[in-house]
């Protein structure tokens, strides 16, 4: 009868050898062949400088690749530093359930900047009033958002001493639906 190892017996009823649960690795178990694989590319040196300076621009652009999947999908271990935490989700929430001026704001400037173009004095001078309306709209309504944001950061989060969320919550405004990130949890119009 063979002798069993006690860490391997506490470990196998699902404690660690101080007695506490293990956490979860939070990843799962590479297949042997991938192990193997990378325990070999480990080992290999580089050939040269060159190789290496690109072998460690692909390892980073597929972490970064990695990372912004994970972000568009929602995985807050992978947001920035900015994105995380309960009141820059409220914040995200706060203003995608609104439709702003400043969505639509890049959209509009292309037309204008396209409008320019076109050698009619009448089409650059309606131009020229499109972009000032928007510009002034823009800055009312960007304005008005990051009062609301701030009462309602106050309201929500009594505790909180934060800085930069009138900002944060301008700058998410302003960028495309689409284009967001992370991405939105909310639609517009729903109750955040």
């Amino acid at each position: 009868m063979a002798h069993a190892d006690p860490g391997a017996e506490s470990s196998s009823s699902g404690t660690g050898r101080d007695g506490s649960a293990p956490g979860p690795k939070g990843r799962p178990t590479p297949k042997r062949s991938e192990a193997e694989q990378a325990r070999k590319e480990r080992r290999k040196p580089p050939l040269n400088k060159r190789e290496a300076m690109r072998k460690d621009r692909e390892r980073v652009k597929a972490q970064r690749a990695k990372a912004r999947e994970a972000m568009a999908s929602g995985d807050e271990r992978y947001f920035l530093k900015r994105d995380q935490g309960p009141v820059r989700k409220f914040i995200r929430d706060f203003v995608d359930s609104r439709r702003t001026v400043g969505e639509y704001f890049l959209p509009i400037i292309v037309i204008v900047l396209f409008g320019n173009f076109i050698p009619v004095a009448q089409i650059q001078l309606i131009m020229m009033a499109v972009w000032l309306v928007v510009m002034l709209l823009l800055i009312i309504d960007m304005t008005i958002l990051g009062i609301r944001v701030k009462r309602a950061v106050r309201q929500r989060f009594e505790d909180d001493q934060g800085r930069g969320h009138a900002f944060y919550a301008i700058m998410r405004a302003m960028q495309l639906r689409r284009l967001r990130l992370p991405k939105p949890a909310v639609k517009p119009g729903e109750l955040v």
